[in-house]
């Protein structure tokens, strides 16, 4: 017994069952015993097969593909263990979905991630878990206790295992500059940044490139791929410009439209990503590699569980 919670119990949705079950080998906890599918209509119908009264719940499911279906999964599961009295229900979302909003950019935008935090909070969660927001201030969009968990450290480990004497950690945008930082300062290697411009959603366009590259091998780093034209366009400039190699690394591999066959056309020899977003059989590529996530959110959950501090986990 851990505190007030007499157990925990883990469950998943749809969202990434993978990494559910990756997460629960790391524990040496069963998963939990959840029916979660959908009637006839679309609507998604859940059931708890097991009791979770004053236990601590931990859900994990990534809002990825179908966004709108892994939310209701999430926020339904939620009402199900807050009217099955479970001690404490956390949200453990390896990929937020509807992060990309987080402020009005233009006249009458609206503000999806807020939006999205306060439905998660309004269903029961009391805690959440995740990893990389798109903009880390979104984490004050919840009201109660959010663990912002790094996928960098696991990036920069394996880039680390490899020679790095002349890498060169490339920023695709103005965004990603201190995601770029982060992972150069533990290779000791140097940073550049790509100056681009969006005319419009999902289209980017190169205007300079701030930083030596020429024959260098370059790896260029974000939070998320979606459509890749950012991380393509990136990577071929860089190879116009003289860079030796063009690698890429990224936490979330939405990978949706035309992005595998970008990714397959373009200057990148290597993508890597994290398994955040489970992504299915036919979407995998001779040139993408995934790291796996699963220690990290497991540990997180039993020290979360045995209120022990999670500050190493941050660590670099």
């Amino acid at each position: 017994m851990s505190g007030m919670y007499k157990d925990y119990a883990i469950f998943a949705g749809n969202g990434n069952l993978p990494l559910a079950k990756e997460i629960c080998k790391y524990l040496g906890k069963p998963l939990g015993d959840a029916t979660v599918k959908k009637f006839s209509d679309g609507e998604v119908a859940v059931n708890i097969n097991e009791s979770v009264r004053g236990k601590d719940c931990y859900i994990i499911q990534s809002t990825s593909d179908p966004v709108n279906d892994n939310l209701m999964e999430l926020c339904i599961l939620i009402d199900a263990m807050k009217r099955a009295s479970a001690g404490r229900i956390n949200a453990v979302i390896p990929y937020f979905g509807y992060g990309r909003q987080d402020r009005t950019a233009r006249p009458r935008d609206p503000i999806t991630a807020r939006l999205v935090a306060d439905i998660i909070s309004v269903a029961g969660a009391e805690r959440v878990i995740t990893m990389d927001l798109h903009a880390p201030q979104i984490q004050g969009f919840f009201n109660i206790p959010t663990d912002h968990l790094l996928g960098s450290p696991i990036l920069v480990n394996y880039f680390k295992s490899q020679p790095h004497e002349n890498v060169v950690i490339v920023s695709p945008d103005h965004g990603s500059v201190k995601r770029a930082r982060d992972m150069a300062a533990p290779l000791d290697v140097p940073i550049a940044i790509i100056d681009k411009r969006r005319p419009k959603p999902n289209v980017s366009e190169i205007m300079n490139i701030i930083g030596d590259i020429e024959g260098k091998d370059c790896i260029l780093i974000d939070d998320m791929v979606d459509t890749a034209g950012t991380i393509c366009n990136a990577a071929n400039a860089l190879k116009e410009r003289g860079a030796k190699s063009v690698r890429a690394c990224a936490t979330h591999g939405v990978l949706s439209g035309p992005a595998i066959d970008r990714i397959q056309a373009s200057a990148i020899e290597e993508m890597v990503f994290l398994n955040t977003i489970e992504i299915p059989e036919e979407k995998h590529i001779a040139k993408f590699k995934y790291l796996s996530v699963a220690r990290v959110f497991g540990e997180t959950i039993r020290r979360v569980y045995h209120n022990e501090p999670l500050s190493s986990l941050f660590e670099k």
